[in-house]
C-alpha cells in the first residue's frame, strides 16, 4: 500500500501543492471576474508597477527589472540574445569577473524552466548554443539561505508592508554510507516527483553511495517546481525587517506590488540590510508562495490568493486615478496572453 501511495500520481492527487495552476485557481476565478468587473478592466494589473512591462504580470524582462534595481542589491548579470556565439558569452563573462559556478537562466522566465547552475566553460558553451530564448548569465550568490518576501505599498502611502514570507529548503540528500542517492531520493515524496529531471541532470551519478553525513545538494535554488520545500515564515515580518525591505523597495522606481527572492547569510543581517542579494524581483504575476507550505490547506491558499488579488487591484486603481496610468487595452491583453502561450511552448521544447 505504501508503494502505491508513493507513486507520482497519488502524491500529486493527495497533496494540493502539486496540483496544476488551473486546478488550484479555477474555483476562485469568479472572484477575479468580479474584481475585473468592478474595475471595468480585464487587464488592470499593468498599472500596479508602471516601471515594469505589463506590471510584471507576464512576459516581463528580468534584465529590464535588474536595470531599475540599485546594482548593489543584485549579483553581476549579463544579458545575451539567443544565438550569441558561445565564445563571446564566455569572454564577456570572464571580462565581467563572473566566475564559475554561475547561473544561466532565460531573461523571461517561469517556474524555474531552463535555469541551470553552470560549473565550467563547456557547460556554458552548451547552454549558449542550445538556449532558444534570450538569457542571462549571473554570478552565483554564495549565501546559503533563500527566502521569498512579498511586498506591497499603496502609492498614496509613505510606508510599505510585508504580506508574506516563504523560506526555501533546497533539494538535497544526506548520505548514510549505505544507500545510493537514488534510494535516498525515493524516501521523500517531494523528491520522487523530481526523479525524471534529476536523472537527466545527473545520470549514473544517482547510483553513487554517499558517505555518512555527506550532503549532496542536487538543485541549488529555491524553486517549488524543482523540488524545493516552501515553509511559511511570515512571522518573521517584524518592524525591523519590514523597515529594511521597505527601504530597499522604495529605491526601485514605481514598484508597489510583488515578491523578491533573496539569498542571504543570516536573518539578523538581512534585517540590518547587509549580506544579502536579490535574485529575482517579480511584479503583478507574483504568487503568495508561502501558501505552498505543506501545513496549509487549500482553503488557506484561496484566502491568500484573493487577499493579494485585492491588494493588486487597489494599488492598480490608485495608480490609474492619481498617476493617470492607463489600464491595458483589451486587444493588448489578448496579445499578451497569446505571446505568453507561444513563449511557454518555446521554452519547454
Amino acid at each position: 500500500m505504501q508503494r502505491i501511495f508513493n507513486h507520482p500520481f497519488f502524491i500529486k492527487l493527495l497533496h494540493w501543492e502539486y496540483w496544476s495552476f488551473t486546478a488550484v485557481y479555477a474555483p476562485i476565478y469568479i472572484v477575479w471576474a468580479f474584481i475585473c468587473l468592478r474595475t471595468r478592466s480585464l487587464f488592470f494589473m499593468n498599472a500596479s508597477n508602471p516601471s515594469i512591462k505589463n506590471g510584471g504580470f507576464l512576459l516581463e524582462s528580468k534584465k529590464e527589472i535588474y536595470d531599475i534595481i540599485p546594482p548593489q542589491y543584485y549579483p553581476p548579470t549579463l544579458f545575451f540574445k539567443t544565438g550569441t556565439h558561445s565564445d563571446l558569452v564566455i569572454k564577456q563573462a570572464g571580462d565581467a569577473n563572473i566566475s564559475f559556478p554561475l547561473i544561466a537562466k532565460p531573461d523571461i522566465g517561469m517556474q524555474g524552466l531552463a535555469v541551470k547552475k553552470i560549473t565550467n566553460t563547456a557547460e556554458l558553451a552548451q547552454y549558449a548554443d542550445q538556449c532558444k530564448v534570450d538569457y542571462l548569465v549571473q554570478a552565483f550568490v554564495p549565501f546559503e539561505e533563500e527566502v521569498g518576501i512579498f511586498y506591497y505599498r499603496y502609492p498614496d502611502e509613505e510606508n510599505g508592508h510585508i504580506s508574506g514570507i516563504v523560506g526555501k529548503e533546497f533539494l538535497s540528500v544526506t548520505g548514510d554510507g549505505k544507500q545510493t542517492v537514488r534510494e535516498l531520493l525515493l524516501k521523500n515524496k517531494r523528491f520522487i516527483l523530481q526523479l525524471p529531471a534529476l536523472e537527466k541532470m545527473y545520470g549514473s551519478a544517482l547510483n553513487n553511495v554517499l558517505g555518512m553525513d555527506e550532503e549532496f545538494l542536487l538543485v541549488p535554488y529555491g524553486n517549488h517546481a524543482r523540488g524545493a520545500k516552501f515553509v511559511d515564515c511570515s512571522h518573521w515580518a517584524d518592524t525591523e525587517l519590514t523597515n529594511a525591505i521597505d527601504a530597499i523597495c522604495k529605491q526601485v522606481p514605481d514598484f508597489y506590488f510583488g515578491r523578491m527572492d533573496v539569498r542571504y547569510n543570516t536573518l539578523e543581517e538581512l534585517k540590518k540590510g547587509i549580506n544579502f542579494s536579490i535574485i529575482e524581483l517579480n511584479g503583478a504575476g507574483s504568487e503568495p508562495t508561502h501558501m505552498y507550505d505543506p501545513k496549509h490547506s487549500l482553503l488557506f491558499a484561496w484566502k491568500e490568493i484573493i487577499r493579494h488579488w485585492l491588494l493588486l487591484n487597489r494599488i492598480s486603481r490608485i495608480n490609474n486615478s492619481t498617476k493617470k496610468i492607463p489600464y491595458m487595452k483589451f486587444s493588448e491583453g489578448l496579445k499578451m496572453l497569446r505571446d505568453n502561450k507561444s513563449y511557454v511552448k518555446l521554452i519547454k521544447e
